[in-house]
């Protein structure tokens, strides 16, 4: 299964409720999973970690994207960390199945909504950069919201790649782009010597002669009592996290200043620290760790970097990425749920009340059908076995035939809509139109009737298993009985609403007096149902 890591910053660390809103706006995202973020009260700023399959992710991204633009505003903010945007920047990683042009592409298509949909500047970067000066995230954030805000629409070089020549007002401008991992690393100096951290910063940093693939920073922590190395490492097999920290300890060393910690925000591969793991070992000279497992490798790496608060089951990708990987192949039929929910949600008349109450009555009957399976071969239930069984007979084959209608009540649908459609200037075609509406009419009735009738045949069959079915299930016959009520009374709605233009008055007689059926005995066997459950749950 194709997965992609997207990793968006935004412009804020120090208001709770504001991160927390969009962090439900990427969870609300079917196929998208938020893995963690983190929030830094200095920076002001935080980093979210999204996985998930790509256009899930990518529509994540836009959803906090678009709420951020509302919460954020960037003539108010400040914090030690550079901002250009609320959503400062939004990056694709390929994880599995997925490349690196994949990821330009996923780039490209956000950040064409972005500018389109939310009228902010866009900026591609990395590797979907189109310039080789804006590869650098730093070039393309020179001079900051303030100083982008003067110079799009006066400066042809900062014309942003999609979107308004303009900055937004309050959301600033964005980059989007797809790279390798970033591992976001920093480390603590047990001083408050800012010049020292920036000296470090600078001796480090690549484009200053330091390490490959090394961007660095100098920062005070007044909080911590302490300055900060911040480093953004973009290719850790260049530089990992561990020859950082020990390049880093030889030039505090020669100051006469010692490491306080260090720490890794957000995720990392396992790969980088193993890597970390095994050059600590060469770079100390000691032996012994061949063969050495998953675990030990990484509480070594853990140790000897000096890492604060970290948590590999939260921080190392692969550990966050095995639960959802084993929830998408479990689950992986809720992309088609989504689908249906999204073609039910549009303006077209089809599907409607008619599938939803297909759909209802197909879970109804489903629920029922798991408290059966779940008593069938239970000892503690074998005296009434039999009774379940007969249920469940009659139970299971309703569910195809219940799921069926959803197709037939589109059909229905449809042959009103043709007749609709037939010519009507003269007055022999008047009345074949007349009739052949009046046929689609009746047909768009026997549908829902067929549908709330399987939908009573059902019911009955899960009353039947809730009064003896396992207790500890129990309430999912309760949901099954809601469920079904729901897709009878759906489907006599949509009976009622045909009824009264057909001009048959046997007909209309017949069907008016079956709805009403339907509807009283619905009534009746979910009370039964209910009874029953609240009685077993006590």
């Amino acid at each position: 299964m194709p997965i992609v890591e997207c990793v968006p910053n935004f412009s804020e660390g120090r208001h709770a409720d504001v991160i927390e809103k969009l962090a439900e706006a990427v969870r609300a995202v079917e196929g998208a999973r938020l893995l963690g973020y983190e929030a830094d009260h200095d920076h002001n700023r935080s980093v979210f970690t999204i996985a998930g399959e790509p256009q899930a992710v990518s529509e994540a991204a836009f959803q906090a994207c678009k709420l951020a633009a509302q919460l954020i505003d960037l003539n108010k903010h400040q914090g030690e960390h550079p901002r250009m945007g609320a959503t400062d920047v939004i990056p694709f990683i390929p994880i599995s199945e997925v490349t690196t042009d994949d990821c330009v592409k996923l780039a490209e298509t956000l950040g064409e909504r972005i500018g389109k949909e939310l009228d902010i500047p866009v900026f591609l970067y990395g590797e979907a950069a189109r310039t080789e000066e804006r590869e650098n995230l730093a070039n393309v954030r020179k001079g900051q919201f303030e100083g982008l805000r003067e110079e799009i629409g006066n400066n042809s070089s900062r014309s942003p790649d999609f979107g308004p020549e303009k900055i937004h007002p309050t959301a600033g401008a964005t980059a989007v782009g797809a790279r390798f991992f970033l591992i976001a690393y920093n480390v603590n100096l047990d001083t408050t010597d800012l010049k020292l951290a920036k000296r470090i910063a600078k001796a480090i940093r690549e484009k200053d002669g330091g390490m490959p693939g090394v961007k660095a920073m100098g920062f005070e922590l007044k909080e911590e009592n302490c300055v900060q190395v911040s480093m953004n490492l973009v290719d850790y097999r260049k530089t990992s996290p561990a020859l950082a920290f020990h390049r880093i300890a030889e030039l505090a060393e020669a100051a006469g200043v010692a490491i306080k910690d260090s720490e890794v925000v957000g995720l990392l591969p396992q790969e980088a620290l193993e890597l970390c793991a095994r050059q600590t070992m060469e770079l100390k000279k000691l032996q012994g760790m061949e063969g050495s497992g998953r675990v030990w490798l990484n509480q070594f790496a853990a140790e000897t970097l000096k890492l604060r608060d970290f948590a590999p089951e939260e921080q190392i990708i692969e550990l966050k990425l095995e639960d959802f990987e084993d929830d998408m192949e479990r689950f992986h039929y809720l992309q088609g749920i989504s689908e249906f929910a999204a073609d039910l949600a549009s303006a077209a008349p089809t599907p409607g009340g008619g599938a939803a109450a297909a759909v209802l009555g197909t879970t109804g009957i489903a629920l029922g059908e798991m408290v059966g399976n779940l008593t069938i071969g239970k000892k503690k239930y074998a005296e009434v076995e039999g009774q379940v069984k007969d249920a469940m007979g009659n139970l299971t084959p309703c569910r195809e035939a219940m799921l069926a209608m959803f197709r037939k009540d589109a059909e229905a649908f449809d042959g009103f809509g043709d007749a609709m459609k037939l010519p009507k200037d003269t007055d022999e075609q008047k009345a074949a139109r007349t009739a052949a509406m009046q046929q689609a009419l009746k047909g768009a009735t026997l549908t829902p009737d067929a549908t709330a009738e399987l939908g009573i045949k059902a019911f009955r069959q899960v009353y039947e298993i809730a009064k003896v079915g396992n207790k500890h299930a129990i309430s999912d016959c309760g949901c099954g009985a809601l469920a079904l009520f729901a897709s009878i009374n759906a489907a006599v709605l949509n009976m009622h609403i045909n009824l009264p233009g057909i001009k048959d008055d046997d007909f209309r007689g017949k069907y008016q007096a079956r709805a009403n059926s339907y509807e009283k005995e619905a009534k009746e066997l979910l009370e039964g149902t209910l009874k029953v459950v609240r009685a077993a749950i006590g």
